[in-house]
């Protein structure tokens, strides 16, 4: 009988030792964005969390605003090493945001980051921005791979915007997420006001407003004689609702939608399933 309860003493131990070793293992971070390796919102990413865990950096070489969830397939991806933040491990990479984390995974880590951060975009990622964004198309790539990621954007195009109110929240979302461990599809997209910090009145979890831009193509001609198009356009908010991240965002608060790669209408496929019996 003494043998038996000392044989479950030292298995009870072993799975205690096991369980702390898993609780304190650093957690590895992929980070990319869309604006390209200079970017400073990639360096005030970079500078917010990187004490929080083992950071790698994967980001396009150039900008690639717009691209939305486009991968590269017609020409050779490109693949380098830069030194640009320190002592953390970083490489910039000829295609896009989603080209970048596909790469990161397979040839840069060989595993799955614990966590995917993309951005901090400059400009606006909010309502149907989302569709188009090289930043969240990112986060959604990595998702898809079953990694738990978050895409944070700034309301400021400036390159010289203030970051400030964009690393403390991101800080408190990423220290958030690390606490426990995340649905491996979860993706959240962040958007965070042009304001300084102090003017920040929270964070809003949201849904995604019905806003777009109205748009319009002007069109002139170059000095051959030839017709070309420069989009243009209107933002519009259709969307009345006070739980929006438009609203969130208009009445300073950082907005944070949930989203999904899964574009199934379920609400649309019930009624169809009834109606084409």
């Amino acid at each position: 009988m003494v043998k038996s309860k000392q044989s479950k003493s030292v298995k009870n131990k072993s799975r205690s030792a096991g369980k702390q070793k898993i609780r304190t293992e650093q957690a590895v971070i992929l980070i990319t964005n869309d604006d390209g390796i200079t970017a400073p919102g990639l360096h005030n990413l970079v500078e917010a969390v990187k004490d929080l865990g083992k950071i790698v950096v994967v980001a396009p070489d150039k900008p690639q605003s717009g691209m939305g969830h486009a991968i590269t397939i017609g020409t050779p991806l490109r693949l380098h090493k830069v030194n640009a933040f320190g002592s953390i491990e970083a490489w910039q990479c000829s295609g896009t945001p989603v080209d970048c984390v596909k790469l990161a995974v397979d040839k840069v880590l060989h595993r799955k980051p614990d966590l995917c951060l993309s951005g901090i975009n400059h400009g606006a990622n909010h309502s149907i921005n989302v569709i188009y964004s090289g930043t969240m198309s990112a986060a959604v790539e990595a998702a898809i791979e079953s990694i738990p990621s978050v895409g944070f954007s700034l309301l400021d195009y400036n390159i010289e915007a203030d970051f400030s109110a964009s690393r403390k929240y991101a800080r408190i979302i990423v220290e958030k997420l690390l606490r426990k461990k995340q649905d491996k599809h979860m993706v959240l997209n962040v958007n965070i006001p042009a304001v300084p910090p102090e003017l920040i009145r929270g964070m809003k979890i949201c849904r995604q407003a019905y806003a777009k831009y109205e748009e319009d193509f002007i069109e002139r001609n170059d000095p051959n004689g030839r017709r070309y198009y420069w989009l243009t356009g209107e933002f519009v908010n259709f969307d009345k609702g006070t739980d929006t991240d438009v609203w969130a965002l208009a009445n300073q608060y950082v907005s944070v939608v949930p989203v999904q790669f899964d574009l199934t209408n379920y609400v649309l496929k019930a009624k169809l399933e009834k109606l084409w019996r």
